[in-house]
């Protein structure tokens, strides 16, 4: 593998750490399993190993910005999260700063913003 490859590779995962946390909590608003979840997120383009989404759910529940509920009516009892109240206005103010963020970045990488020499 090129070194460029390698770099590739360590800055996408950077990236992608970021923005799973926020592709979760946006599928949460109606109750998902962890498997369920992985599956939602990787039909809407987003990878994520059942390893790296299951210590996030827990983390998030812990911090408030989850609820979630044991479904035993199955012969394989299934733990399901849902957004909490918090965690909806966490999401909310999330989407605002991901859409500045995407437009900063639109205009950085599209050269707008640059000095147009009338100083």
């Amino acid at each position: 593998m090129s070194d460029a490859h390698e770099h590739i590779d360590k800055l996408m995962q950077e990236l992608r750490r970021g923005t799973i946390t926020i592709g979760a909590l946006s599928q949460l608003y109606e109750p998902q399993y962890g498997y369920s979840l992985v599956t939602t997120l990787k039909e809407k383009g987003i990878q994520v190993e059942p390893g790296t989404l299951y210590p996030l759910l827990r983390r998030l529940e812990k911090q408030g910005l989850l609820d979630s509920k044991w479904d035993t009516n199955e012969s394989r009892p299934r733990k399901y999260y849902l957004l909490s109240d918090t965690g909806k206005e966490v999401l909310d103010l999330l989407r605002v700063e991901w859409q500045s963020i995407v437009t900063s970045m639109n205009n950085v990488m599209n050269g707008r913003g640059e000095s147009d020499g009338d100083d």
